[in-house]
């Protein structure tokens, strides 16, 4: 097919210099490809456009069979870089749309059965605007720690962020309100059985480890009440 649309892509540039190069361009892409495991992967579009103007060469897309819209897209760009260093510097790449390519994933059922059914271990719940930062943080020394963690995306309800939480089936749940924070503590709750505790920042890991090995995560967590509040 690529052979054909080639053979009519020189009938249709004719005598001209810069079709005729564009075209030669393409053949030899294709001969090197040959040499790789690109060979029998790729497929010359006549009708491919990208919309953005500063491509001055080939243009791609990243596809893959039986999905609708592209998974990537890039081309050559020899004027981009040179705007901005004032010398002409050839270059050429192409974007992953990641968003996408996790969609994809997900309806062709590619992701292991430990993170397609339980994606985190640990929901960090983000009390208020003011104890983002250390929301932020508590999710951060969890991850370092080996767990998957989860960190709700903006303050909203307790309700709200439990019921997310059940709903994903994240077993445990962590909030450091303004006591927790003021104490030097955090409180976990174990969704399965509806019991909290507030323990030291530093047992924090240690905790939630303890409360993951009881409930044997991955859970459905059943219980979505909200932390009871001193906090």
């Amino acid at each position: 097919m690529n052979a054909e649309l080639l053979r009519a892509l020189r009938g249709f540039v004719g005598a001209n210099d810069q079709g005729a190069q564009a075209v030669a361009a393409l053949q030899e892409m294709l001969t090197l490809m040959q040499a790789t495991p690109a060979a029998g992967r790729i497929g010359i579009d006549a009708s491919l456009a990208r919309g953005l103007s500063y491509y001055t060469g080939a243009i791609m897309e990243v596809a893959a069979p039986g999905a609708a819209g592209s998974l990537g897209g890039g081309g050559r760009y020899d004027n981009l870089i040179g705007m901005f260093l004032g010398r002409e510097i050839p270059a050429c790449g192409f974007s992953l749309g990641l968003e996408r390519m996790l969609v994809l994933m997900d309806e062709r059922g590619m992701f292991p059965p430990h993170v397609r059914d339980a994606p985190a271990q640990v929901l960090v719940v983000l009390w208020n605007a003011a104890t983002m930062q250390e929301s932020l943080q508590l999710a951060r020394e969890l991850r370092e720690g080996g767990l998957r963690v989860d960190l709700y995306p903006e303050p909203d309800g307790l309700s709200r962020q439990f019921k997310y939480a059940a709903r994903r089936g994240v077993p445990v749940v962590v909030l450091a309100g303004d006591d927790e924070q003021a104490a030097g503590q955090v409180t976990v709750k174990t969704l399965a059985t509806g019991e909290q505790v507030r323990v030291p920042r530093a047992d924090l890991i240690r905790t939630v480890t303890a409360r993951l090995e009881l409930v044997n995560t991955p859970l459905v967590a059943r219980d979505s009440s909200p932390i009871t509040a001193n906090s």
